[in-house]
């Protein structure tokens, strides 16, 4: 993929350093924060599921059309929780 960017100020100088203490292009720079990015997020939402992962499909509401129906029920809630003031 081919990427065009523009970076200023702050920014233009981070990618400068980056580059000139990395002795790399700052192609390679924009490679490299992308996948150190890419991991942290990876790695961060790896462990919001494991955790979660323990709770999912524990409770017995007795409803069997959440999974289907589940956008109506939010926007009740929403709905109900947004209402106008009156």
């Amino acid at each position: 993929m081919r990427v065009n960017a523009r970076f200023e100020g702050a920014a233009e100088k981070q990618v400068e350093y980056l580059a000139t203490t990395l002795d790399t292009s700052v192609s390679e720079v924009l490679r490299l924060s992308v996948d150190k990015l890419y991991t942290s997020l990876r790695s961060e939402n790896s462990r919001k599921l494991r955790f979660m992962g323990k709770h999912i499909g524990k409770c017995d509401s007795g409803r069997t059309d959440l999974s289907v129906n589940y956008k109506a029920e939010i926007g009740k809630i929403l709905a109900k929780k947004f209402k106008p003031k009156t």
